[in-house]
């Protein structure tokens, strides 16, 4: 097995393995498991707050397909990114620019993963839910990998809706359909994606610099991006709110969301008001590491009350 020189898209040279040996693990890694299991469960929220039922073994199929596309999604992600992940510390220990697995392996790799995903959700549950996947998975590899994440310090923003459709997608796998509701939950995690991954870009932002990716405290600066964390996190806070407001939500959600979006706009003003030193390192850490903490616990609410809701009724 050789070691093959190419030159790479961001102008250095690069290396690739003409022959992969990845393990069962490697490709478990392609799927990046962290991200698919919050996709997982965000999907599942919204199944089980959507209106009317499905039967449990066709829930458990689109929740099983959602999460397969999901990381099919990752897969092609890696393919595509494999001269980014290679110069970032944060990220060339994955399969490909470790030589574990190769590109072409990775890509026959998510385009099957793409295909099947949709396709079984499309025949067994609904063609709205897999066609809602197609274009997830499409808008995740396309727009935002191959377009946004190289081109614009938005990328993030826009590109934050892929991650966002999931609970849609579950709701349409019940519904075969999409309401005000299911927007509403895209929209609080699209809203938070925003400073949750502004927060770890400003730590890595050396890494992005070397990688040439346009991210905002690369293109804009660090005080800008400051700045753009704490406006979102005080408009994410109406939105997390929303599920109280128009009555989908019991007050106790309400009471919950207000207290920890309450933080959440705190530990942002934080970063905005540290600026230097490893004060505003540990800042923007203590943000990143609530905000996983702050979505779980929305979304757990939300099932938790549903739950309950369906024990009562």
């Amino acid at each position: 097995m050789s070691l093959v020189e190419r030159q790479d898209t961001i102008g250095q040279d690069s290396a690739v393995w003409d022959g992969g040996m990845g393990s069962v693990s490697d490709y478990v890694a392609l799927l990046k498991p962290r991200v698919m299991s919050l996709v997982i469960f965000t999907a599942f929220v919204g199944l089980m707050l959507a209106p009317g039922s499905v039967h449990p073994v066709l829930g458990a199929v689109a929740i099983l397909c959602i999460a397969i596309g999901a990381g099919a999604s990752g897969a092609l992600n890696m393919w595509y990114d494999a001269d980014i992940d290679e110069v970032m510390l944060r990220t060339r220990k994955r399969p490909i620019p470790a030589g574990k697995i190769t590109r072409d392996e990775a890509l026959a790799f998510g385009i099957t993963l793409s295909i099947g995903s949709v396709v079984t959700l499309g025949l067994l549950v609904n063609w709205f839910a897999g066609a809602f996947l197609a274009f997830t998975i499409f808008f995740y590899v396309i727009v935002y990998t191959m377009w946004l994440k190289r081109s614009t310090p938005q990328n993030i923003v826009i590109g934050g809706a892929a991650g966002a459709f999931p609970p849609m997608i579950g709701w349409a796998a019940v519904t075969g359909s999409v309401s005000l509701e299911s927007f509403v939950l895209f929209g609080i995690i699209f809203m938070w994606t925003p400073p949750h991954f502004w927060a770890l870009a400003l730590v890595k932002n050396g890494d992005y610099t070397a990688a040439k990716v346009p991210m905002l405290p690369v293109v804009a600066g660090e005080t800008s991006t400051r700045h753009h964390i704490l406006a979102y996190a005080v408009l994410l806070a109406p939105v997390a709110i929303a599920p109280y407001l128009l009555g989908f939500a019991s007050p106790v959600y309400g009471a919950a969301s207000a207290v920890l979006s309450a933080i959440f706009v705190a530990l942002s003003f934080d970063i905005w008001r540290k600026r230097e030193g490893d004060a505003a390192k540990a800042a923007c850490w203590r943000l990143f590491k609530f905000s996983i903490f702050y979505l779980f616990m929305l979304f757990a609410l939300l099932l938790g009350e549903s739950l309950v809701a369906g024990v009562l009724a």
